[in-house]
């Protein structure tokens, strides 16, 4: 078996240290179903839950996309990471020494780089932290931080800091505490300058927020100016660590809030997310002043089931969390829009009338995205002239109305315009359009038009998403069947290695027996998880979960496990007796009679021993 240079000690530890449900559970609500614990799958967008883990063997699988494996496997596809640096990232969190001898050179120096690029940004943290409080340069700084409501306390909890307007500040500590300047530039905290000779800093005069990634490890900043100078925010550009796309600000700080509640409030900026965090607000998160994209969403959709959307209450914002209705909409998230009067933002909203108010009023107030669509829609017309009301209502069921599936939802709106458009229009009227706007979309769906939504959107039957016959070959079941026998009990494994070894018929269901045989040569106890790790491939682990998750032992004795073999030895005979078959013909066309007569003797002998099986 390999697993690189990782002692298999170590392999062992982790698992056994970490509870794949608790794991898990940090990136996906889950919930019991019988004996296994259901979500939505965190690596593909889908309405119905298809991701299942299993505490008992610990193993995951997805029934949607097909991925599965053990907590290991996990990791590793959650957060990119090979299986040498899953295991470390483990190990790490369990306090498990972790010196082994990396599987590649290639692969030890980027994980050495990688650590010595986070120790830098996290000693950069402290650092401008440290001259925001403590220094004549940040005094400034703080006093502005303080007059936008930043308390110490805000300040302490963020690690705020500055960034003083000398040229290299950060440059010489990092030099003198002997960090690699050439590898902090990779990491994108200093620069070389463009003269040659030395290094200047990213980051000057501006006030700091370190970003952090879902681990707590300080990865970016953002630097805000204190004056009119452009840009206001300044991020760290994109390296190895930070992916704008991938990166919600204060997302590990929420991660305990937003698990409680099942919900995200989705801000703006960082001093929105900081002023909520003062007002109660524990699950705000913020995209890293770029569009919100499908990975944040998805990021978003492996933690909660509700997003509320919490931008600024001007056009540029409100029209902002109309865009991103989509993408949120298209990760399976329940949304809503919370709506801030007169043009303001989250911050100054909060400094005008208080964080109960806040909460109360914004937050916990806020309305369905239908709703949301239809205030926002409103805004485009003149609600002083009777024609442009007119424009809105017809607007409204033709954009808004007319798509919304559930009839009671659509009749609540009706009602709503023609309670308040009456001398417009009657319920009737509108409701009659409405109808007919629908009747016209359904004619286009038969019509062929493309499907928009590519999420899944029916119940999953436990079945992989890749198409299977429906009726699977009797000893295709056999190899299953066998497997799952073989994976629970060393005694089976031993007798099928012996009476069949790796003849069968499945050249993947024969390569999973054989790293079994190995498996059990080794000394281990049979042990579902710790045999994926095993394996070390993605297929074999899909197939291997998969097996675990769908096949049962019940019913299983001696003389099931002989049938078992029977029928993998039967199919066998029957493809040697198929392909000799196809040898007597082709022998006999190319005019050898007694050739052809030999083989067909044989072929006699063979079907005989067939019948006698």
């Amino acid at each position: 078996m390999s697993s690189g240079r990782i002692p298999e000690d170590i392999i062992e530890a982790v698992l056994k240290h970490h509870d794949i449900v608790d794991v898990i559970g940090k990136y996906v609500h889950l919930t019991k179903h019988g004996r296994n614990l259901k979500g939505l799958c965190p690596f593909h967008s889908e309405k119905s839950p298809s991701f299942n883990v299993n505490p008992e063997k610990q193993i995951f699988k997805c029934f949607g996309c097909g991925i599965g494996g053990h907590v290991i496997r996990f990791i590793q596809e959650i957060e990119g990471y090979t299986f040498g640096e899953a295991v470390r990232h483990l190990a790490e969190e369990a306090n498990i020494d972790f010196g082994w001898e990396q599987q590649t050179p290639e692969q030890a120096e980027r994980q050495q780089e990688r650590d010595q690029i986070v120790k830098g940004h996290e000693f950069a943290a402290k650092l401008y932290h440290y001259i925001l409080n403590n220094s004549a340069e940040g005094k400034a700084a703080l006093d502005y931080l303080r007059s936008r409501g930043f308390t110490d306390s805000l300040i302490e909890t963020f690690q705020i800091g500055y960034a003083p307007p000398r040229w290299d500040v950060l440059a010489q500590y990092l030099e003198q505490r002997q960090f690699s300047l050439p590898l902090m530039e990779k990491g994108a905290l200093i620069a070389a300058k463009s003269s040659g000779g030395g290094y200047v800093d990213k980051f000057r005069n501006r006030v700091m927020f370190p970003i952090r990634d879902a681990r707590g490890n300080v990865i970016a900043f953002a630097g805000r100016t204190m004056g009119n100078e452009q840009p206001k925010y300044l991020n760290s550009p994109e390296t190895s660590l930070f992916r704008k796309s991938r990166v919600l600000y204060n997302f590990h700080a929420a991660r305990a809030e937003i698990k409680r509640t099942s919900r995200i409030v989705l801000f703006e900026g960082y001093a929105d997310v900081i002023k909520a965090w003062s007002a109660g607000v524990h699950n705000g998160v913020a995209t890293m002043g770029t569009a919100l994209t499908e990975d944040h969403a998805l990021m978003m959709r492996r933690s909660a089931e509700q997003v509320v959307i919490c931008y600024d209450g001007d056009e540029a914002g409100q029209a902002a969390a109309y865009k991103n209705l989509d993408i949120l909409a298209k990760a399976g998230l329940d949304i809503k829009v919370a709506l801030l009067p007169n043009r303001l933002d989250p911050d100054e909203y909060i400094e005008s009338f208080g964080a109960e108010k806040f909460r109360r009023d914004i937050i916990e107030a806020a309305v369905p995205t239908d709703k949301f669509k239809l205030i926002h829609l409103r805004r485009n017309f003149n609600m002083q002239d009777n024609e442009a009301k007119l424009r809105y209502v017809r607007t409204a069921i033709r954009e808004v109305i007319a798509h919304i599936e559930s009839p009671t939802v659509r009749e609540h709106h009706l009602k709503e315009l023609a309670n308040e458009f009456s001398s417009i229009s009657s319920f009737e009227t509108m409701k009659q359009e409405t109808n007919e706007i629908r009747e016209e979309q359904q004619k286009k769906r038969r019509s062929g038009d493309n499907n928009d939504f590519s999420w899944n959107t029916v119940m999953n039957d436990g079945t992989d998403s890749v198409p299977l016959p429906k009726l699977k070959p009797a000893y295709d079941k056999a190899e299953r069947h066998l497997l799952y026998v073989m994976m629970h009990d060393r005694d089976v494994a031993a007798q099928v290695q012996e009476r069949l070894g790796d003849a069968f018929n499945d050249e993947a269901h024969a390569a999973m027996a054989a790293y079994l045989y190995a498996y059990y040569a080794q000394g281990f106890e049979p042990d579902a998880s710790r045999y994926l790790t095993a394996l070390q491939d993605d297929k074999l682990e899909r197939l291997a979960s998969s097996i675990l998750m769908t096949e049962s032992d019940q019913g299983i004795n001696e003389q099931v496990i002989e049938d078992y073999i029977r029928e993998i030895r039967k199919h066998r005979q029957q493809q040697a007796i198929e392909r000799m078959e196809q040898e007597r013909v082709r022998v006999e066309k190319s005019g050898d009679v007694i050739g052809a007569a030999r083989i067909a003797i044989e072929i006699i002998a063979l079907k005989n021993q067939l019948k006698a099986m």
